[in-house]
């Protein structure tokens, strides 16, 4: 059995307060803080599993597979890019995976189990197997200062041979 760990980040700013962007997260939308700055929703959580995904396998998922489904078919949904990224693991099963979310904003705490679920669905895993942390960052970074929001995740797969 070969175990293998993928790490992830990705990080956006916040689009301006009056902005009708929804600020997504995790694949929930969180009214508490303004839209994510990207092409896409932004979701700093589903980027982050997809880098993380392409730690293990080295397919270059944002920068390729991502930016077609949303320059070309205008498809801005992180969940299909994370659905796409889940296809190159081939053999590779998710044992677990680790995510910490750092920003002043939104408000996670009230919403970890529904995130979890989430996530869970997606990965097509067991809630379990999905821990996910989040810190303001005491106000020592852009994002511990409102300015946008970062995530940090981890993989483990493990391959039977």
């Amino acid at each position: 059995m070969t175990v293998r760990t993928g790490m992830g980040q990705d990080s956006h700013r916040f689009l301006p307060p009056d902005s009708s962007k929804p600020c997504i997260i995790g694949g929930l939308i969180f009214d508490d803080a303004p839209g994510i700055n990207a092409n896409s929703d932004g979701d700093v959580v589903f980027h982050a599993l997809c880098n993380a995904i392409t730690s293990l396998t080295g397919e270059l998922i944002l920068g390729a597979i991502a930016d077609d489904l949303c320059l070309k078919d205008g498809i801005t949904d992180s969940e299909v890019y994370l659905k796409e990224a889940l296809k190159t693991l081939e053999k590779q099963k998710i044992t677990h995976i680790a995510i910490c979310i750092e920003g002043k904003k939104p408000k996670f705490k009230e919403r970890f189990m529904e995130m979890r679920e989430n996530v869970a669905r997606v990965l097509r895993i067991s809630i379990s197997q999905v821990g996910i942390t989040a810190t303001s960052g005491e106000g020592l970074t852009d994002f511990g200062c409102g300015d946008g929001v970062q995530a940090l995740a981890t993989i483990t797969t493990v391959e039977e041979s």
